[in-house]
C-alpha cells in the first residue's frame, strides 16, 4: 500500500520507482507478450500487436481524461489552471476502453484487416493489463472504498490517495476490482476454445466487465461522480455505474449480431462448398460420360476392323 517502492541514482540523480507507474508497465509488457505468443498459437498475423499496443496507451489515456472532464465538467470549467487540472490524477477508465476501441476499429479498417479477429485475440490481454493497473491502484491508494468492519477492511498509509478515510479500515475495491480482471481474462482465454463465431470473446468481455464494475462500484468510496436515476428516488448510482449499464446492453448486442453474422457465414461458406461439390460432380459425370463414350466408340472400331478383316480373307 506504499506508492513509492524505492529509488535509485541513476546519473546522480535519484529516481523514484512510483507502484502505480509499475504495475502499468508490467501490465502492459505482459499483455503484448501473451497477444503476440496466442498470435502465433492461433497463425494470426502479429505486426499489428504492437501497433495497437501504441493505440491503448495514447487513446486510453486520452479518452480517459475526456470522460473524466465529461462527468467533472463543472470542476473543469471552475479550473483556473486547465492544463493543471488536466494533468493530475482524474481519470475515467470506461473513457479510454470506448476511444480504444474506436480507433483500433478504425485502424484495421485502414489496414484492410479483420477487425473482430484481433478484437477477440487482445481483449483478454486488455483484461490482465487491468489486472495489474488495479495493484497499483491499491498501491496508491486511489479509486478506494467504504468504511467497512469486515476483516477484508485495510488502513492505508497517510501519503496515499485515502486522504478521506485515514486510519480507518475501507474495502479493498482496488483488489477486487483486481481479481475481477484476472479472472475475466481467464473466462475468455477459455471460452475462446468454444466461442468459434468472431467478435463473441470480445464482446463477452464487456458484457463481463459491466457487470463486475456495477457490481464492485457499490463498495467504493472516492468521489467519481453520481447520477440520479428518476425511479430510484434519493439515491443514485456512480457514473460508471451508470456507464456500465449501456456498455452491458451494448456488449449483449454486438454478442448476438457476431453469433448470427458468424452463423449467417458459416451458411454462405456451406452453399459455396455444396456449389462447389456440385460443379466437381457435375465435371466427374462429365470425364465418366466422356470416357464411357470413348469407349464405346474404341469397341465400334474395334468391330469394324475385325469385320473388315473377316471380309478381305474371304
Amino acid at each position: 500500500m506504499h506508492n513509492d517502492l524505492f529509488s535509485l541514482n541513476i546519473f546522480g540523480k535519484t529516481v523514484t520507482i512510483h507502484g502505480y507507474g509499475l504495475m502499468i508497465a508490467i501490465g502492459i509488457a505482459a499483455a503484448i507478450v501473451i497477444a503476440i505468443l496466442r498470435a502465433r498459437k492461433k497463425k494470426i498475423d502479429p505486426d499489428p500487436i504492437l501497433d495497437v499496443a501504441l493505440i491503448v496507451l495514447f487513446a486510453g489515456f486520452l479518452g480517459g481524461k475526456i470522460m473524466y472532464i465529461i462527468v467533472d465538467w463543472k470542476e473543469f470549467i471552475k479550473a483556473e489552471n486547465k492544463w493543471g487540472y488536466l494533468g493530475g490524477g482524474g481519470f475515467v477508465v470506461y473513457g479510454g476502453i470506448i476511444l480504444v476501441l474506436l480507433a483500433c476499429a478504425v485502424y484495421f479498417r485502414i489496414r484492410k484487416m479483420d477487425f473482430f479477429e484481433y478484437f477477440d485475440l487482445i481483449m483478454p490481454e486488455v483484461s490482465v493489463a487491468q489486472g495489474f493497473g488495479r495493484i497499483g491502484c491499491f498501491l496508491a491508494g486511489c479509486c478506494y472504498g467504504s468504511v467497512t468492519d469486515s476483516p477484508l477492511g485495510v488502513v492505508f498509509p497517510p501519503e496515499s490517495f485515502a486522504i478521506t478515510h485515514l486510519g480507518e479500515k475501507i474495502w479493498p475495491t482496488q483488489l477486487f476490482m483486481s481479481i475481477g480482471n484476472f479472472a475475466i481474462a481467464g473466462i475468455l482465454l477459455i471460452s475462446g476454445r468454444f466461442l468459434k463465431k468472431k467478435g463473441q470473446v470480445g464482446s463477452l468481455y464487456l458484457i463481463l466487465y459491466a457487470i463486475g464494475r456495477f457490481v464492485v462500484e457499490f463498495f467504493r468510496d472516492d468521489p467519481r461522480g453520481s447520477i440520479k436515476i428518476f425511479f430510484m428516488k434519493d439515491r443514485s448510482i456512480s457514473t460508471s455505474q451508470f456507464i456500465s449499464i449501456f456498455v452491458l446492453i451494448a456488449g449483449i448486442a454486438l454478442f448476438i449480431w457476431r453469433t448470427r453474422a458468424g452463423s449467417n457465414n458459416t451458411k454462405a461458406e456451406e452453399k459455396i462448398e455444396s456449389k462447389k461439390e456440385d460443379k466437381k460432380s457435375v465435371k466427374s459425370e462429365s470425364k465418366n460420360d466422356k470416357k464411357s463414350e470413348s469407349k464405346v466408340e474404341n469397341k465400334s472400331d474395334k468391330n469394324l476392323n475385325t469385320k473388315k478383316a473377316k471380309v478381305s480373307k474371304k
